[in-house]
């Protein structure tokens, strides 16, 4: 035990000032909020809100990949385009 106490303390401390951190911190304010709430059940207008974000969420992805698709194709030409103008090795 000699041996590992030296190493259980700092470890202990690390974790322990993480977690404190991580708690006080929005993911804990929102936990105590939640908790704070119980088993309520949702309303129809916050299942109706719900689906409606879902959506939002969604439409928001499809519409990412576009851009990232978009993105992808415009650099391809401009790679293509400043190679065009070099001259090949050995000329």
């Amino acid at each position: 035990m000699g041996e590992i106490a030296p190493f259980l303390v700092p470890i202990t401390m690390f974790l322990t000032i993480g977690a404190v951190l991580i708690f006080r911190g929005p993911f804990g304010k929102a936990l105590a909020e939640r908790m704070a709430k119980g088993d309520r059940q949702m309303s129809p207008g916050d299942a109706a809100e719900t689906e409606a974000l879902r959506a939002e969420v969604d439409d928001l992805r499809w519409r990412l990949g576009e851009v990232e698709e978009r993105l992808d194709f415009t650099e391809r030409v401009l790679a293509r385009h400043k190679d065009a103008g070099k001259l090949p090795p050995g000329e």
